[in-house]
């Protein structure tokens, strides 16, 4: 297949960057926790008695996603040492981390109280079933995390690990139980044409084939539409026949964003499949976003949560974008808001504590501190008990 030549990007992607922008101001005064009430609702007008006990608490009048970090000493749930499966980049107290107050954080919704984790329940409710996160490196941050928490409450449980490209599968084979991560970090298919990475905005089937006997999938995207330079995914984007260098990236996030909502509402039958999308996973690159004075460029040094119940940064525009397209699918879709309640956490990050860094590195953490990913035990272990409170209860 030939590379056809590069187009100026069409009238109807222009306009649709006007949408993006109408939308932006549509929903400046609106809060999260009204997708999340819609969420709930249409996850809820969906049962799925084959995975969910009767339900024991009223989720919608639980805003799950508004409250506040308390200190709690009961946590972390389990110890990096005893979770082989952690990746360097995210194994902070095997590199070196010296401070431990960040591990003892327990989110505390505003009008309820979130169940703990439990891991032999959630292989006994999800005996013989599949789970599979879809989507960047921070699904598969999650994946870990989730990973760690289940062979936490069943620590004699066989298991077996099957690491590939793309696809990577953590087995508990007592319980049948299987939890996969699926790299996709834009969701839609990336191909390679005469040496050149084309990012297709329209085609999906590739990666789908792949996730449709899933009884619960969790998909992501994000990060990877913003990058450029030499951490752009791909050399072209194409849309409508047509290849394109470049385009407005909220207009290229909402093309792939409505090609896999159509790709669930086509493929996923609700009544079997629980659909989750997780939502932006917030930085912290910029300390002039909690601290007016602070002169550094990361996350480094950071020990405590902001305070408060609310975080003084931008809410990110993907999230409008992304609150669009999931409001629009007929598919019901759980959206796990976890934004804001991450965004109050720039202590959890791996910083210079993500794998074996270079002095030199170390001493430089404004160039090299990972403010992005987020340590094990840590953080993602709140979006599972999140994820498994949404699932469950």
């Amino acid at each position: 297949m030939a590379i056809p030549a590069l187009q100026s990007p069409p009238p109807t992607l222009a306009l649709s960057a006007w949408n993006v922008i109408l939308c932006l101001l549509a929903l400046q005064t609106q809060r999260s926790s009204a997708v999340l009430l819609a969420g709930l609702k249409n996850h809820r007008g969906h049962h799925h008695h084959h995975l969910r006990p009767v339900l024991q608490t009223n989720q919608s009048s639980c805003a799950l996603f508004m409250g506040t970090w308390v200190r709690d000493e009961t946590y972390p749930v389990y110890q990096s040492s005893a979770c082989p499966i952690i990746d360097p980049e995210f194994n902070c107290q095997m590199y070196g981390r010296p401070d431990t107050d960040y591990l003892k954080y327990r989110w505390q919704p505003a009008d309820c109280e979130l169940p703990r984790f439990n891991g032999l329940e959630f292989l006994m409710k999800m005996r013989g079933k599949t789970v599979m996160f879809v989507g960047d490196s921070l699904g598969r941050n999650q994946w870990e995390s989730l990973i760690c928490l289940i062979a936490a409450g069943a620590p004699r449980s066989a298991t077996q690990m099957i690491r590939g490209d793309p696809l990577s599968t953590f087995k508990f084979l007592e319980y049948g139980v299987a939890v996969s991560f699926y790299k996709a970090p834009y969701l839609v298919d990336i191909d390679v044409v005469e040496g050149k990475r084309v990012l297709r905005l329209d085609d999906i089937s590739g990666n789908g084939n792949a996730w449709r006997n899933a009884d619960v999938l969790s998909f992501n995207t994000g990060h990877w539409w913003s990058h450029k330079g030499s951490l752009q995914g791909w050399d072209y984007m194409e849309s409508g026949g047509s290849l394109y260098q470049d385009m407005d990236r909220l207009v290229a996030l909402e093309s792939g964003m409505r090609t896999w909502a159509r790709w669930v509402d086509t493929n996923v039958d609700t009544s079997r499949t629980v659909v989750f999308f997780q939502a932006i996973s917030p930085t912290h690159y910029n300390p002039m976003e909690w601290n007016s004075g602070a002169s550094g460029k990361s996350c480094y040094g950071e020990t405590v949560p902001t305070s408060g119940g609310s975080y003084p940064g931008a809410y990110p525009d993907q999230m409008r974008v992304i609150e669009t397209v999931l409001k629009d699918m007929n598919s019901p879709t759980y959206l796990l808001d976890i934004t804001m309640l991450s965004a109050m956490r720039k202590d959890a990050h791996p910083s210079i504590y993500s794998g074996d860094l270079s002095p030199g590195q170390k001493a430089n953490p404004d160039h090299s501190a990972d403010c992005s990913h987020w340590c094990l035990p840590g953080l993602p272990d709140t979006w599972n008990q999140l994820f498994y409170t949404a699932l469950f209860f």
